[in-house]
């Protein structure tokens, strides 16, 4: 049976794991999933506690924690395996695996989240990494069809970008320091037990040590990203042997799942009341696929822009790349609107939910 797991479960997963998985029945592979599921939940609930107190303590908004602290931990994976890919000569997947993350966190995660509860946005934080996630993506873009114009279909992104990409990585993360101290938390939430006591989250999180959150939020992490990959490589094995064919495999499963862990962890950041963590995580993911995926594994060997194998060569180009910018100069329109409101409506999230799934059935109908 031919392996169809995810890039991050296909690359991260020990071989004696993937090899059992292949071999379980499709009772086994769902009990497994709904397992993986439960403990995805519960590593978010985790990663989210860590993250929000870490932002308490430090006296930084969360808005900006989950654009640096929680967005390098939930792309951290997804380098890892462009990485990886890069040097074992299958460069190409780095920068599809880097675009296709920006559109899912942005269209999906985002536009759900908006449709979910109305997200708040700081306008001090969204005015200026906001412009780092839109500034990030047109550099890239630009970068790309400047290549694909004069060089043609052997267009490469060069290690010397990669360096570039790189180096405002280190100064992105610095200046967002920079702004965080500039910019302290606000006030602390509210949150009342089952017994009708109530207490800040100041105050919950006085309890537990800077050391203590750090470690809560990596196990978190930790839990998110293994169990995730379980998840999506069960449901993927179950779905193959149902003949489900092998481009829409692609295009949902595999797609959805290497953005799972920013899903989960900006919908539980909801559920616990910390919605700023949302916001600021798919920001930081945004940039963070640019300048840390695509940046590394192009340090690590040039990046095609062409696949001459594929059904259509250049889908980043006529696609993703095009499908991307859209999403993106939308968003910086619904942050325009919603600083003057102090939060983002709900109804901004249907066009960024439709264009993702918009994008799907182009990607679907591109590859058959």
């Amino acid at each position: 049976m031919p392996n169809t797991l995810t890039p991050i479960a296909a690359s991260l997963m020990p071989a004696g794991i993937e090899h059992w998985l292949q071999e379980q029945s499709v009772v086994v592979l769902l009990v497994l999933a709904a397992f993986a599921m439960a403990v995805v939940i519960k590593g978010a609930d985790w990663l989210v506690e860590g993250a929000a107190g870490i932002a308490k303590k430090l006296g930084m908004p969360e808005v900006v924690v989950g654009a640096t602290i929680v967005s390098l931990g939930t792309t951290s994976p997804e380098a890892a395996v462009s990485v990886l890919a890069a040097f074992n000569g299958d460069a190409g997947l780095a920068i599809g695996n880097g675009v296709g993350s920006i559109i899912a966190d942005t269209g999906l995660i985002f536009g759900l989240g908006c449709l979910m509860t109305r997200l708040p946005a700081d306008k001090f934080v969204l005015s200026r990494q906001g412009w780092v996630q839109v500034g990030s993506a047109v550099i890239l873009a630009g970068l790309c069809y400047f290549l694909w114009a004069i060089q043609g279909n052997d267009a490469t992104i060069p290690r010397i970008a990669g360096i570039g990409f790189v180096v405002l990585l280190v100064g992105y993360l610095a200046i967002s320091i920079k702004w965080a101290r500039a910019h302290p938390s606000g006030e602390p939430h509210v949150v009342e037990e089952t017994d009708g006591t109530v207490h800040t989250d100041h105050e919950i999180h006085a309890e537990r040590g800077l050391g203590l959150l750090f470690g809560m939020g990596l196990a978190g992490l930790a839990l998110v990203i293994a169990s995730g990959d379980l998840l999506v490589g069960s449901v993927t094995i179950v779905a193959e042997r149902w003949n489900v064919p092998d481009a829409v495999i692609a295009s949902t499963i595999v797609a959805l799942g290497t953005s799972l862990p920013e899903l989960v962890t900006g919908l539980t950041a909801i559920r616990k009341g910390h919605p700023e963590l949302l916001v600021g995580n798919v920001i930081g993911a945004d940039i963070l696929n640019v300048l840390f995926v695509i940046g590394v594994s192009a340090c690590a060997a040039p990046l095609p822009l062409i696949d001459l194998s594929a059904e259509m060569p250049a889908i980043i180009l006529l696609v993703m790349l095009p499908t991307m910018l859209i999403m993106l100069f939308y968003f910086r329109g619904c942050i325009a609107l919603a600083s003057s409101k102090g939060s983002f409506s709900k109804w901004m999230g249907v066009p960024l939910v439709a264009m993702y799934f918009a994008y799907l059935i182009v990607s679907y109908a591109v590859s058959v």
